[in-house]
């Protein structure tokens, strides 16, 4: 954990937020400034700064964030509609926070 991360502290319970889903390597909850409807981020508990730092040996994690994301679309009622799993990566990809996170974005209303 770093201490100065923001997403390490809300993994850890230091910050109060709700988890939408939680086990003992992902915490997933909402995007405090949502673009979408629905807009949650999957979080590793474990400090990873960006995919840019990322090694073979997080290949579990990185496959259980899609499986979570998928799994969290089906819970938020998007699974039908569509949604997108979002990386971004570094300042220039407009990475923000940067401790590893997944977003998972939808439930836009179809146009006729």
């Amino acid at each position: 954990m770093k201490n100065d991360c923001i997403f390490c502290r809300i993994a850890n319970g230091e910050v109060p937020k709700k988890f939408l889903y939680e086990d003992e390597n992902i915490v997933v909850f909402r995007d405090i400034n949502p673009c979408a409807p629905v807009h949650l981020l999957i979080v590793p508990k474990r400090h990873i700064r960006s995919i840019n730092d990322i090694t073979a040996s997080d290949k579990e994690i990185i496959s259980e964030m899609f499986i979570i994301g998928k799994d969290m679309a089906k819970k938020a009622l998007v699974d039908r509609s569509g949604y997108k799993l979002l990386f971004n990566v570094e300042k220039g990809g407009g990475q923000e926070i940067f401790h590893l996170h997944l977003h998972l974005i939808g439930g836009w209303q179809k146009k006729s």
